[in-house]
């Protein structure tokens, strides 16, 4: 190593190379145990959900002659844009 190097840069660089190498063979043995797997049979994950035995009730909320009319005015109002 040159003489204008630090210390400190080339324990750096060292720990560097040094993660640069467990990372490339965790990778390798990473890929080689997904290829060696066998696979795994496909399913569907919404089969096992339960069907719905019946539709859900229809929610309604009686509205008063006001707010029937504000209504009308918003679906004016927004027919308009």
């Amino acid at each position: 190593m040159p003489e204008h190097v630090s210390f400190l840069q080339q324990i750096g660089l060292v720990m560097l190379a040094v993660a640069g190498v467990a990372w490339v063979v965790g990778l390798v043995r990473l890929v080689r145990v997904v290829a060696l797997a066998p696979p795994r049979p496909r399913t569907r994950s919404l089969g096992v959900l339960p069907g719905q035995s019946r539709a859900p009730a229809l929610e309604s909320v009686p509205l008063t002659a006001d707010e029937q009319d504000a209504f009308a005015g918003l679906v004016r109002q927004f027919g308009r844009n």
